[in-house]
């Protein structure tokens, strides 16, 4: 999850700026505050701009947009009151909650949801998750505006009136609905955005609430803030905490003996911690949706480029051993592009029965991984080869790539494998920008479609890091979309599984491990919703004893 608009100002320029923020009343009565980790600091507060799973899940706690998920999975209203649908289904009316209200006290209107829209598809927004509009969600026009040629005022979607937002979409789209509770979709209210300026979503006086808490302390890059419970809510009541505390901790036997001195009531463990606490009644594995992968730069180098090399750095990789010897949190090995109980067709069958399917391509096999490696060194005329991988500064992650770089050394004589460690933030900023060899990156999935997965390899998806390009796969999936398939449920079925395919067989990414959360929570409370897809933790029924 992508590339952002960097917002670097100093503190005392943030504190210069509080006036474009009305201080919110933040006492909240009853109910106690819930202590949380997390791996990484959050990039944004701006829904818009966010780009990773925990910036997102902090915007979700303070703000609502037209649909949320249900404990299952399933969708439901949030702050829309009630929908139809044309029936070519072409334009989807939403009418927005009367009791919806702003933190300053302003209501939310059907313009605060076509500013926040038009701000996702504007080129000088330059959102990572613009494609959210177009190729995935189809709204008109959105591809047009993304490419320049279209004033953001062209985009299908226009306030009826005040509480009334009528969205136009290039062709039917079976899942728009859920994609709506996803950040990019939310409101933002237009006359506050102007007044903050270049200081917008920074921190606590440049942030708007309308969701079920009110952010009360944060500044970019903070080690610990909190969020306070929104008492103005419209559905204040379902709220049972006093707020969110939220602790960065990147080391995870830092996190567990916060946890055991009670400090943090739910925290990550690294998989080595596993053994220490698996038969702790409060310990449960749970499914995240990510999946890990490694990518390397096919365009911007030739070796790489050769895909002799390729399949035999993928089959030297022991993703079992990975699992088992390094991860150990539930996490299962993985040899395919898509995770398994991710969507399902008509016929209640997964896209992937299984993290298996692809095994033949990229199985740990030696012997097939030096065979490779010698048709490459032929190809290449080469006998040494030396790359650089860039990783995230977690201590998992820097198990999991010293793993692989043993892995590939021992198996391939002559190749080295250099590990260079960053921020979460630069090591995104490098691989959007293309400034790498090899890369150990993840993908969470944004809605419950293979094609969250698939359309990163479009070409010129602002995520197909390693610019990989295939016209075959390309058309495949453009009649996916808006093409002959995009209505025919399984004939588009069959069309991915065959786009799918075809890049594995070319190894544009080396799968590893499909993750799962090794998770510690709290005997005295209950109700933390996780899922796989979009906002992997929500709180709102969360209560604290």
């Amino acid at each position: 999850m992508k590339k952002t608009v960097i917002i670097a100002l100093a503190s005392a320029f943030v504190l210069c700026m509080t006036g474009c923020g009305k201080k919110t009343d933040t006492k909240t009565a009853g109910g106690k505050p819930l202590n949380v980790m997390i791996e990484v600091e959050v990039e944004s507060l701006d829904p818009q701009v966010a780009q990773d799973g925990t910036s997102m899940e902090v915007i979700a706690d303070f703000t609502d947009g037209l649909k949320q998920m249900r404990a299952d999975g399933s969708v439901t209203d949030a702050l829309c009151s009630g929908e139809s649908v044309s029936s070519d289904g072409l334009t989807y009316t939403f009418k927005i909650r009367d009791d919806a209200n702003w933190s300053n006290g302003e209501p939310v209107t059907a313009g605060d949801f076509v500013f926040g829209w038009q701000r996702a598809v504007d080129p000088k927004t330059a959102s990572e998750y613009a494609y959210m509009l177009s190729d995935i969600g189809q709204v008109k026009n959105a591809a047009a505006i993304i490419a320049g040629k279209m004033g953001v005022d062209q985009l299908g979607v226009k306030a009826v009136d005040s509480k009334t937002l009528q969205v136009q979409l290039e062709v039917p789209v079976s899942y728009f609905d859920q994609i709506l509770y996803f950040p990019t979709f939310y409101p933002v209210n237009k006359a506050f955005f102007e007044k903050c300026g270049d200081s917008f979503a920074t921190g606590p006086d440049t942030v708007l609430s309308n969701g079920a808490f009110i952010i009360t302390d944060y500044q970019p890059a903070a080690v610990s803030f909190k969020l306070v419970k929104n008492e103005k809510y419209y559905d204040a009541s379902r709220v049972k905490l006093s707020g969110l505390n939220y602790q960065v901790i990147k080391d995870s036997q830092q996190a567990l003996l916060s946890y055991k001195n009670g400090d943090l009531d739910t925290i990550h463990l690294a998989g080595d911690q596993v053994d220490q606490i698996k038969d702790d009644p409060e310990y449960k594995s749970v499914g995240a949706g990510y999946l890990w992968y490694i990518v390397p730069m096919i365009q911007k180098n030739s070796e790489l480029a050769n895909l002799n090399l390729r399949m035999a750095m993928t089959y030297a990789l022991d993703r079992e051993t990975i699992v088992k010897d390094v991860v150990r949190d539930g996490s299962t090995a993985s040899f395919s592009s898509v995770p398994n109980e991710l969507a399902y067709n008509t016929k209640g069958e997964d896209f992937t029965p299984n993290q298996t399917e692809f095994s033949g391509v990229c199985a740990f096999d030696k012997a097939k991984a030096l065979d490779y490696y010698n048709k490459a060194k032929a190809e290449l005329k080469k006998n040494s080869f030396t790359y650089e991988m860039i990783l995230d500064d977690t201590t998992i992650q820097q198990n999991v790539a010293a793993v692989v770089k043993e892995e590939l050394e021992s198996t391939l004589p002559g190749l080295t494998i250099n590990l260079r460690v960053e921020p979460k933030k630069q090591r995104i900023q490098d691989m959007q920008d293309g400034t790498f060899q090899i890369g150990l990156t993840r993908w969470g999935p944004d809605y419950a479609d293979p094609m969250t997965y698939l359309g990163m390899w479009v070409t010129d998806n602002p995520n197909n890091y390693g610019l990989w390009s295939n016209k075959e796969y390309d058309d495949l999936l453009a009649k996916c979309t808006t093409g002959e398939f995009s209505q025919k449920p399984e004939e588009r079925w069959t069309a991915m599984k065959q786009a799918e395919k075809i890049m594995m067989d070319d190894a544009v990414i080396y799968p590893l491990y499909q993750q799962a959360n090794a998770t510690l929570i709290k005997s005295n409370v209950t109700g933390i919703e996780f899922h796989p897809v979009a906002l992997n933790r929500v709180f709102k029924d969360t209560v604290k004893q």
